[in-house]
């Protein structure tokens, strides 16, 4: 029996084929019938289920999504300025034009087709939906106009559909991120980037009107415990400390003590600590000091810090500042934590964006839900209690890691799937309708899906529209237009 195994490095695509036996007892000839599974969402943990299906399997595969457009938050999330990260896409577009894998955009599972009717339909569902939930301050003042969530924010320069409205106020001079992961420094990039370098992305262009006006020149990066524990990676620091028109402005006082851990610190660690005790303290070199002469923006961590209140203007209706509570550590390496020591401290600011994190939602009564941990609960991508029913990515583990993470997971959700064909524990001896039966349920209730040569439609026009401005792309914000170009 021959398998097709796919390893992805970098951004190198090696494919090992290996012949063994008795492994996951599927037979390389096509049954009259092979085992159909459908995927719950088109963005990485969708497609990368799908692939590893496709590629090692007799598998069809059926991927539903939402949206009329495929890609998830490589589309969605990944920043403008990073569209090396986008190529995966490439990868992407060749499962979905895999001989045995459809796109069907413009389905909400959970309301358009129940869950109950894939699992009709399909031999096993994998869940891959994703987090599209924002996990809240749950202060004071958290509702005020001028706060918001990164996810929104981003979903806002990224062109999401949902966030197109948002229309963030930018007439302040200070920002205040809470949260000092990639996305924090992402959006602290974007609101502090010369616009000649943002113009050349696939920015949205009402989102690069706004900040081409923006007043925001100064950025605080606000995390509840000390450098050391700052969750960002070197890539996104570096970028920070290299843009054009910044300065980096630090509390020299945060950093004390620091350098002297470095030698006890693993590479990954001390690298990142190095660049920014760099940035923080050291004296610049001449060439570096004329850069932050002439710079005009700036930024800053601000650690041990965690929110208390968000204050509010005189009218007690927008944003006007942050009280913070100020931490110490307490505990050694991995179980350090922050503990208040009943000082406070208010930052004047106009805008408050909070990058705690995302979460999964519930998407239909059928599914188990973890409300705490805010997952499908599963063992190795086996739904709990639920023959049949698999998940992957964010909604399987939680919204960590990068893109990669969430290959090695939705690889090892799909592996898991064919260990449980060939084990017989999921039966794949009966015949199923697929896509056939789903069709007919959301024709009946005038669902009209998109398929992947309608999205590459859009795709085109996409295109087309980008490079009437000189950039790769203009998104289309409404999924109306975007329904009206895939039908054309």
């Amino acid at each position: 029996k021959r398998h097709v195994y796919s390893y992805i490095h970098g951004s190198s695509l090696l494919i090992l084929a290996c012949a063994y036996t008795g492994v996951c007892g599927l037979s390389t000839s096509t049954p009259a019938s092979s085992p159909k599974v459908c995927i719950v969402g088109g963005g990485p943990a969708g497609f990368y289920t799908a692939q590893h299906l496709v590629k090692v399997s007799d598998v069809s595969v059926d991927i539903y999504e939402r949206l009329p457009v495929p890609f998830g938050l490589v589309r969605f999330g990944v920043a403008p300025d990073h569209p090396e990260v986008k190529n995966v896409i490439n990868t992407f577009t060749q499962t979905a034009q895999h001989a045995r894998c459809s796109f069907h955009g413009n389905v909400r599972v959970g309301k358009d087709v129940t869950v109950e009717e894939l699992q009709e339909a399909y031999h096993a569902v994998v869940l891959s939906y994703g987090a599209e939930g924002n996990r809240t301050m749950g202060v004071p003042g958290e509702d005020l106009a001028g706060v918001y969530s990164a996810k929104d924010f981003v979903g806002w320069y990224n062109g999401l559909p949902r966030n197109r409205e948002l229309r963030p106020d930018l007439s302040c001079e200070t920002a205040v991120i809470l949260g000092q992961g990639n996305v924090a420094l992402d959006v602290a990039r974007m609101l502090l980037s010369p616009v000649d370098i943002l113009k050349k992305t696939d920015i949205t262009q009402h989102a690069l009107d706004a900040l081409a006006e923006s007043s925001v020149r100064r950025v605080l990066i606000v995390g509840r415990r000390g450098p050391l524990q700052v969750a960002c990676t070197i890539k996104e620091l570096r970028e920070m400390v290299n843009l054009p028109g910044t300065r980096p402005e630090m509390e020299a006082s945060e950093f004390e003590g620091i350098a002297e851990t470095l030698k006890s610190l693993a590479r990954p660690r001390k690298r990142l600590t190095e660049l920014l005790l760099k940035a923080a303290i050291e004296t610049p070199g001449e060439e570096e000091l004329e850069k932050r002469n002439r710079a005009e923006r700036a930024w800053g961590f601000r650690f041990l810090r965690r929110p208390l209140e968000v204050l509010p203007s005189t009218d007690l209706i927008r944003a006007a500042g942050i009280r913070l509570a100020v931490n110490r550590l307490e505990g050694d390496g991995e179980g350090v934590r922050a503990v208040a020591t009943g000082e406070v401290e208010d930052v004047e600011c106009g805008l408050v964006i909070s990058s705690i994190g995302y979460k999964s939602l519930p998407i239909d009564p059928a599914v188990p839900f973890d409300t705490r941990k805010a997952i499908i609960p599963n063992t190795m991508g086996r739904v709990q209690q639920t023959a049949g029913l698999y998940c992957s990515g964010w909604v399987k583990r939680g919204p960590t890691g990068v893109i990669a993470t969430t290959m090695n997971d939705s690889f090892d959700t799909a592996r898991t799937l064919l260990q449980d064909i060939g084990k017989g524990t999921l039966d794949v001896s009966t015949v199923k309708p697929g896509s056939q039966g789903v069709s007919a349920l959301l024709e009946k209730r005038g669902v009209k899906p998109v398929s992947f040569s309608d999205w590459e439609k859009i795709d085109s026009e996409e295109t087309r529209r980008g490079e009437t401005r000189g950039k790769p792309r203009e998104k289309m914000l409404d999924v109306g237009e975007m329904l009206q170009v895939a039908r054309a």
